[in-house]
Order: structure tokens, then sequence, then C-alpha cells
């Protein structure tokens, strides 16, 4: 007599098998931020693909000589080196020199991730970590913006020797937020639209950026919180501002169009590990980034401010999730 196969079969616990894993949303992002990046290429030519290269390689090194040599392959299997690499490139003048983005990507890796405990622990986006130290330590070179050309045109600068800056031959063209700040001149609809003004390599064309930004709303890898809340807050705070002096401050359409706005608020703000876990605390989050930004541009010396805004909010998020945790049921909050 043979024992037939069971018609219920138990097994041992985990049960249900999670899809959303980190190298598949990594992958996501990757497919988000494919049309900003080819647009951004096309914009500023080869030396802007030869830029986001050398971003990219450099993480992934970087990543490759800090983690454990018995666990390389899981810390380089997640995709997150890359993903920071990408971001640090999208976010830097399309004629930096290569050298600048080897030690901005090597600093963004081994100080804003690294030094914290790897993927998972870090308190600050490793991209912004990597663009604020190139910001602090370069800032005429990070500030130096070039108009849209001819795309085999390659700037010399980006060659330019270690610590040497090299002489941009390229043409240069003010930012629309430097236009705005210094000269109160307004930049078009559609050219913020569609990306054809000066700018960092990814912030150019609002359209890709929100059609991006929808494939990860749909995907599910961005909570829809932190990018209303923050550009809704800044074109309310923008708009009052535009209210009182049309001809000295921006109106909200510009605020949200311009600049790293659309970047930051739906690529680097969502960043789960740097972000609340709350629903009340993501939008005191996103509230506190969409009025410091505005805060930062209207009165402060840089005429961006979506770095720092991030970067602030991303030191209050322990704070905040402290004291917008629920309430355990049956007793009372314990905030000892």
């Amino acid at each position: 007599m043979t024992q037939k196969d069971p018609k219920l079969l138990i097994q041992p616990g985990p049960q249900l098998r999670q899809q959303m894993t980190t190298p598949a949303v990594m992958r996501d992002v990757w497919y988000a931020l494919a049309p900003t990046t080819l647009a951004g290429i096309w914009f500023f030519g080869i030396g802007a693909l030869l830029l986001l290269i050398t971003c990219i390689a450099t993480a992934v090194l970087t990543e490759w000589y800090f983690s454990p040599e018995d666990e390389r392959r899981y810390f380089l299997g997640d995709g997150s080196a890359i993903l920071t690499g990408l971001l640090l490139g999208l976010t830097l003048p399309p004629a930096l020199p290569l050298w600048m983005a080897v030690v901005g990507s090597a600093v963004a890796i081994g100080v804003g991730k690294t030094i914290w405990g790897g993927v998972g622990s870090n308190l600050f986006n490793p991209a912004l970590v990597g663009r604020a130290f190139l910001l602090a330590t370069f800032p005429i070179a990070m500030t130096t913006w070039t108009a849209p050309g001819d795309f085999f045109t390659m700037p010399s600068s980006i060659f330019a020797l270690p610590l040497m800056t090299g002489v941009v031959d390229t043409v240069t063209q003010a930012s629309p937020l430097g236009l705005m700040k210094f000269e109160y001149t307004d930049t078009g609809f559609v050219e913020l639209l569609f990306g054809n003004t000066s700018g960092s390599l990814g912030e150019t064309s609002g359209l890709l950026l929100i059609l991006g930004g929808l494939y990860l709303w749909w995907r599910r890898d961005l909570d829809w919180r932190i990018p209303v809340g923050i550009l809704a807050t800044a074109m309310a705070f923008s708009l009052a501002l535009y209210m009182m002096d049309s001809g000295r401050y921006p109106g909200p359409i510009f605020t949200a169009l311009s600049g790293g706005m659309l970047l930051g608020a739906i690529f680097m703000a969502t960043d789960p590990v740097t972000s609340p876990l709350t629903p009340k605390g993501i939008w005191i989050f996103a509230v506190g980034i969409g009025f410091l930004v505005v805060l930062i541009r209207v009165f402060g010396g840089f005429p961006e401010g979506m770095m720092y805004a991030i970067l602030l909010m991303n030191a209050a998020t322990p704070l905040i999730d402290r004291y917008t945790q629920p309430r355990v049921f049956g007793r009372g909050l314990d905030t000892k």
C-alpha cells in the first residue's frame, strides 16, 4: 500500500515571497531615470556621457574597496552604488573636470554610505553628500554652467589634471535659477518643460522627470506624499511671495520646474532610508523641504537650495520618527 501525496503541504515560514527587493527597486529607479539621463547626454554631448560613466565607475569601485572581501558580491549586487553614481552625475555641471567627479563619487560612497554601515544605515542621501562636498570644495567649477550644444563637442575642462580646474572653452550660460535670482529674468515654460536650458545634467527636462516619477509611483517604489508635499509647499510659498512682488520673486510654475526641484523631490527625498517612516512624519518631512528650498533660493546666497533642504531634513528624520510614532495600543507612548 502506497501513501498518496498530501493535498495540503505545510512548510515553515516565511511562506510569502516578497517581490519588492532592493535590487528590484534599484532597477526601477534606473529605468525611471533613463529618459532624463539620455536627454542630458543629448543636450550636453559626449562629455556628459563621460562624466556619468566616471561617477558610476568610481562609485562601484569605492563600494568594492570598502566592502568586506567575503561579501563584495552581495554589496555590489544590490545596485545601490550604480544608482548613487548616476544620481550624483545628474546633479553635476556638464563641464566639470572628471577628476572632481571621481572625488565626489568616492566621498558619496565612503562618507555618505560606508561609514554609516552600508545600505539601509546611512542618515543622509549619499549622492547629495558627494555633491555638497564638491560644492564646498570647488564652488567655481560647481557653478559654471554650459549651454546645450553639439553632441560631439567636449569642453576641454573635463580633462583637466588633478588639482587643476581647467578652462571651459564652450559657451557658458547662466542657469534659469541664476537668471531669476540675479537678473530677475524668467525662463519660458516650454524651455523648462523640455530641458533646452543650462543647468545640471539631470535637472533640465521637467517633463521627463515627472514621467519618471509617475513610473515609480505606478511601480509603488516611492511614497507619493513626499514629492506632492514638497511641490505643494514650495509652490504655495512661492505664490505668496510672487503675489507680493511679481517682478522680483518667481512664480509657482517656475519654482516647480526649475533647478533640482523635481530631481530632488522625486528621486532623492523619496529615499526610504533617509526619510521618515510614519505618514505624519512624511508630511512634516516634505513640508520642511518645500519651505526650506524656497527660503534658500530667495533669501540665501545660492540660487539653488534643494540639496541643502533635503540634507537638513535628512538630519531631522530620526527626531521626526521619534515624535510621530503611533501610540502602542493599550499603553502610553514612552518617549524616553
